[in-house]
């Protein structure tokens, strides 16, 4: 389950560090796949090792991986998932980039230049309280490349949101019987409901900047950005982090995860592989058997679990189904 999704992301939804991805006693770990894409089959390879990744697709070695990222396109749904409405706002970046990565390799490429430009300026803004000198032209050369990278990336994660939000609305209705209404506010660091043109976002971060810089050089850190951005969902106009019922919170996460399907699928016409890593066991019977029905016959599928017990009988009549004992695969 976990290679798959390596292979499509060229990285892990479990951990950050590369290096638990490869064998103790080995030098690097290799993934390769054959992808059906519609216009005929892809073979994909990515190797990881201590000295950085590489990735190839049609055997094309790629000089970035925002270039490889998006060929492969999956949706993963495991237990962690469900933290994505009652955890920290890092979880909900980390979905958001994610998922617009998948889709849009300019934006992994903005999110990569922002994050070395957020280092360099944190780094300087230290200096500087550290010291108790500054060079101002340098803070504010920093500060506007952070600005024109910062305003394409808020600009595009509000789209995506946007997006978002007009799938995952039906979907938890359907799921709720009609009782409830989603909905999902993006939060960023600055205002961007009234115009979204480019222009305008850089002059909101300028104005923004200019009014947190004595603060900024005190505290020595960037105080905000995309990097501090948040999302909040509502279902009936009430918070589900902070008030809503575990189920509620359930049902939010299902609908974000199914509205990803059909959002991959409006954006590049073919539907993502689905991973479902023992997360099945997490849903009531309700929810597990509305899961199953949307994806069937249309969404290929893996599926990881402890016990088959309580999973559709048809759902299991029409899969290949393998155990796992002691690292031995072996066919159902």
């Amino acid at each position: 389950m976990e290679s798959i999704y390596v292979l499509a992301m060229a990285k892990s939804h479990r951990t950050t560090n590369d290096k638990d991805l490869i064998r103790w006693d080995q030098e690097y770990a290799k993934i390769e796949g054959r992808l059906q894409k519609n216009y005929g089959p892809l073979p994909m390879q990515l190797v990881i090792s201590k000295k950085g990744k590489k990735a190839k697709c049609n055997h094309i070695e790629q000089q970035r991986l925002s270039q490889y990222v998006g060929n492969m396109n999956v949706v993963m749904f495991a237990p962690e998932d469900l933290h994505l409405v009652k955890g920290s706002p890092q979880v909900r970046r980390r979905f958001i980039d994610m998922e617009i990565g998948q889709v849009s390799p300019i934006y992994l490429h903005d999110m990569s230049q922002m994050q070395k430009i957020l280092q360099q300026r944190n780094h300087y803004l230290k200096m500087m309280q550290i010291q108790k000198k500054s060079d101002e032209a340098m803070l504010e050369i920093l500060t506007d490349q952070f600005i024109q990278v910062a305003a394409k990336i808020v600009l595009k994660r509000f789209e995506f949101i946007h997006l978002l939000e007009k799938w995952a609305k039906p979907i938890h209705s359907g799921i709720s019987r009609g009782l409830e209404t989603l909905k999902i506010e993006y939060k960023p660091s600055v205002d961007v409901s009234e115009d979204q043109e480019l222009s305008k976002m850089v002059e909101r971060f300028e104005s923004k900047f200019a009014e947190v810089r004595k603060r900024e050089v005190d505290r020595g850190v960037t105080l905000f950005g995309p990097h501090r951005d948040d999302l909040l969902f509502y279902v009936n106009d009430r918070d589900v982090q902070t008030f809503g019922s575990q189920g509620q919170q359930r049902t939010t996460a299902l609908s974000i995860k199914l509205a990803e399907i059909e959002l991959i699928h409006s954006e590049i016409k073919e539907y993502p592989i689905l991973l479902l890593d023992d997360v099945l066991s997490e849903l009531d019977d309700y929810r597990q058997s509305h899961l199953l029905n949307t994806i069937q016959g249309k969404v290929q599928t893996f599926v990881t679990t402890t016990s088959v017990e309580g999973i559709d009988h048809q759902t299991l009549k029409e899969a290949a189904t393998f155990t796992v004992d002691a690292g031995s695969i072996g066919r159902v």
